[in-house]
């Protein structure tokens, strides 16, 4: 709606993860990085933390896309509040570990599709490619039980090596959970904690998010930017909202620039 009048080629601060407007911040990498370590060197299990709208499915889907063909399949769950059964199931079949016909033809259980998994990561390892499974939103994952199904199928290995690698993705309520099981909490050779993005940051993240919407980059005055990060504490969703908000009210008023005054009202 008021793209054209800001002079830009698409909305800047649309929901969603656009790769394309990812922001490359200190935190963003260094968890990106990390990520990447654990996979490329096998390791069995990852944690990414972090509060709502820090961006961490954003990174997640990062890791994803820049990960090797070797390191395949990769399954990025998205919705895990499911039975224990139902999300076995699940990864079997997007595993492509379904089995053969007959037994398709009756509902899974969570025996046999623990030994489908497991037979398809073997063969898969065999022929010199490394599963990922990307668990997002993992705090929602059912209790102990499901944990304990997911840590079975971390103990396959191939050669002495594992064949897969798990990233569970959470909020912080995620943590005590993990804490209460020490058995997959010592699997975790990996832990990441994605923090919000600092003042500084908040500045260039709005510039370079308006520069990869084509755009003039100095629509927010610098007493704007730092509202943002005031109201926001960093946290990428909500910069996002804002901005977006402010584009629009700026748009409806004829505004020249977004002021910290625009950037008030709309917070409040």
């Amino acid at each position: 709606m008021y793209e054209s009048y800001w002079q830009l080629q698409r909305r800047p601060f649309g929901g969603g993860c656009d790769l394309r407007a990812y922001y490359p911040g200190e935190a963003h990498q260094g968890t990106l990085l990390k990520l990447r370590y654990a996979v490329e060197n096998r390791v069995v299990a990852a944690l990414l933390s972090g509060h709502a709208g820090t961006g961490k499915t954003l990174v997640a889907r990062l890791l994803a896309e820049r990960l090797g063909e070797e390191y395949r399949p990769l399954v990025h769950v998205t919705f895990p509040q499911m039975s224990t059964a139902e999300l076995t199931a699940y990864l079997a079949a997007e595993l492509q570990a379904d089995g053969d016909a007959a037994a398709a033809a009756t509902p899974p259980t969570l025996d046999r599709s623990i030994r489908s998994i497991e037979r398809k990561l073997a063969e898969n390892a065999a022929a010199g490619r490394h599963a990922v499974v990307i668990v997002d939103e993992a705090h929602l994952l059912e209790g102990t039980r499901t944990f304990e199904a997911l840590r079975l199928l971390l103990n396959r290995e191939h050669d002495g090596r594992p064949t897969l690698t798990l990233v569970l993705v959470g909020q912080p309520a995620l943590l005590p959970t993990l804490a209460r099981m020490p058995a997959f909490e010592q699997r975790l050779g990996v832990k990441c904690l994605l923090r919000p993005l600092t003042r500084d940051e908040v500045h260039a993240y709005v510039q370079h998010r308006l520069q990869a919407a084509e755009g003039p980059t100095g629509l927010f005055e610098p007493e704007a930017l730092d509202a943002l990060h005031a109201i926001t504490r960093g946290t990428p969703r909500d910069v996002n909202r804002l901005c977006d908000l402010a584009l629009l009210l700026g748009f409806a008023d004829e505004a020249k620039s977004i002021a910290a005054r625009r950037i008030e009202a709309v917070a409040r």
